[in-house]
């Protein structure tokens, strides 16, 4: 599978899912559920909604800049 998502990508996603499910335990509201979906995609690195729409956030060294 490829790259499709970058590091601060997946760190917001992590962040997010965690205060949603928090939100969700704290409060009772089921809304907050949801939050497992940005969890896992963050933890796992790959969103099933990327490759349709064309997005990647996966920073790659371009040619001629090797660093």
């Amino acid at each position: 599978m490829a790259c499709k998502m970058g590091t601060t990508d997946r760190k917001s996603r992590i962040v997010a899912g965690v205060i949603l499910i928090g939100f969700a335990m704290i409060t009772g509201n089921p809304i907050g559920w949801i939050g497992w979906i940005p969890l896992v995609t963050g933890i796992v690195g790959w969103c099933p909604l990327y490759a349709p729409l064309g997005i990647d956030t996966c920073h790659r060294p371009t040619e001629g800049n090797h660093h």
